[in-house]
Order: structure tokens, then C-alpha cells, then sequence
């Protein structure tokens, strides 16, 4: 009998530690489980540098160049050079969006999303009616690229670290290959305080 109570009490203690536990976190709660990049630092990064951008005095003087038209910008690239996995999909996507709902700056689809859009046209010269295929050689020319880089510096003695992060990001003129803007964030620096027997 005591066997059999031992053994109901390794299987409850057993079950009850592997549960997995979820709880729901409010949108905008600060949350930093790991000390590693996360959804707040993207957001505050990405909306410092935007609006850096679109306040920059030669930015202005290149969107008022254009009169009532407004320039087109086309994300390119953010390439991650830090220490840990970052998708920087997510700081472009972002970035987009910050200065989309400036009304300051339009867009053209690049990457996978152009060259989808790219295939179908073609497609439809194939396979759709004469009226109402999309019709070749449409297409509006970005005036801007926006590029960046995202590293990291990492400053480490025994169990404690300082992590920060260096977001980079550029505007270059398409047409001249001028550089009109470069901002950088260094904002988001952590430190973080490991168990001193964890590896």
C-alpha cells in the first residue's frame, strides 16, 4: 500500500511540474523574459528612427522638391550583424507603416511581395481577358531606398551582461545614389543578470 502511494504521489508530482501554463498579456504590457531583443524595442526604434527621418530638413527639401507629388519609398534589406537571431522582416514591416501613416511618403511592393505581383501580371498576359489583364510596364519607380543594419555590443564579466543595440537605418536617392538621411538608435541597452551556475 505504501508502494502504491509513493507511486501515485511521483506521478502527480510529475504531471503537475510539465504543465504548460499560458496567461495573456495585455498589448502595450512591457515584458523582457530573456534580456534579448522583443517586440517593444522593435517598436521604439523603428518609430524613432522614422520619425528622425521624416523630420530631417533634407528630407523635407526632397519632398517638397517633388510639389504635390508624393516620393516613393521602397524597403529594401535590414540586415542583422548582431549577436542573436533577429528578424529584421518585422523592422521593415514596421518602418512601412510608421511612415505610410505620416501621409509624407508612399510605397512600392519589393522583395517576395514585387515578385509575386510581378508573376500574376505576367500570368494574366496568358491567361486572362484583353480588358481586364494588368497591363505591362505600369509600374511606379521608387525615388528612395530605405536600408539598415542592426548589431549589437556586448560588454560581459561572470554572470552580468550589457547588451546594446546599435539600429542603423538609411534613405539613399534611387536615381543620384545620394544618401539624403542616416539615422542611428543606440536607446536600448540591458542588462541582464544570469544564475551564476547557469552555463
Amino acid at each position: 500500500m505504501k508502494k502504491l502511494f509513493i507511486l501515485l504521489g511521483t506521478i502527480i508530482l510529475l504531471t503537475t511540474c510539465s504543465t504548460t501554463t499560458v496567461k495573456r498579456v495585455e498589448a502595450g504590457t512591457e515584458r523582457d523574459l530573456s534580456g534579448y531583443w522583443n517586440a517593444r524595442d522593435v517598436r521604439i526604434v523603428c518609430e524613432s528612427l522614422i520619425n528622425d527621418c521624416l523630420s530631417s530638413a533634407r528630407v523635407n527639401q526632397e519632398i517638397n522638391a517633388r510639389g504635390a507629388r508624393m516620393p516613393i519609398v521602397l524597403v529594401g534589406r535590414f540586415r542583422n550583424e548582431s549577436s542573436e537571431h533577429i528578424d529584421t522582416d518585422i523592422i521593415s514591416s514596421i518602418m512601412e507603416t510608421v511612415i505610410f501613416n505620416s501621409g509624407k511618403m508612399d510605397f512600392v511592393a519589393g522583395g517576395s511581395t514585387r515578385d509575386e505581383v510581378r508573376a500574376e501580371r505576367q500570368d494574366q498576359q496568358s491567361n486572362s481577358s484583353e480588358q481586364t489583364a494588368a497591363a505591362l510596364g505600369r509600374e511606379i519607380g521608387a525615388d528612395f531606398l530605405l536600408t539598415g543594419t542592426v548589431r549589437t555590443i556586448i560588454d560581459r564579466e561572470g554572470n552580468r551582461s550589457v547588451r546594446t543595440y546599435f539600429v542603423t537605418a538609411e534613405l539613399t536617392n534611387i536615381e543620384t545614389n545620394s544618401r539624403i538621411w542616416i539615422g542611428q538608435n543606440s536607446e536600448i541597452t540591458k542588462e541582464v543578470t544570469r544564475p551564476n551556475n547557469r552555463p
